[in-house]
């Protein structure tokens, strides 16, 4: 079983995180900047840079040429952002992508949060897994 902190080569299998967020963010970090990199999100997400790109409304081109582009930087914040969120609910940080990626919401038109995240609704959606969190302890 792959580790958080192993460098993975392109093709290779994507380290297992289970509770380990600080090794799921060193992981996404670009060794060439202080940036997310698209590449490595693309991995643990197993989201190819097409789709990325329209995630992130940009052209396909500019993830690969200007992957520190803020409009990309901000789309994979705000992504991490609700993973911590959902992890935190979770324990696990495969859960909580499984989650992000596939889990029809409901409260939202049945969208993932994949979706509300591209659609720029992550305040709504963090209000509402905080809203999960405090009827889990509250």
């Amino acid at each position: 079983m792959a580790t958080a902190d192993m460098a993975v080569p392109a093709g290779e299998a994507v380290p297992v995180f289970d509770r380990n967020f600080d090794g799921f963010m060193n992981f996404l970090n670009s060794e060439a900047s202080p940036s997310i990199s698209p590449k490595r999100f693309g991995l643990v997400f197993r989201v190819d840079m097409q789709t990325l790109a329209a995630q992130a409304h940009v052209h396909r081109n500019t993830v690969r040429l200007a992957p520190d582009t803020e409009t990309i930087q901000s789309h994979l914040r705000e992504s991490v952002r609700v993973m911590r969120a959902a992890a935190d609910i979770s324990g696990s940080i495969e859960k909580a992508i499984y989650w992000f990626k596939n889990h029809p919401l409901p409260t939202f038109d049945y969208k993932t949060p994949q979706d509300l995240v591209s659609e720029k609704r992550t305040e709504a959606l963090i209000k509402y897994i905080q809203s999960l969190q405090a009827g889990y302890t509250g």
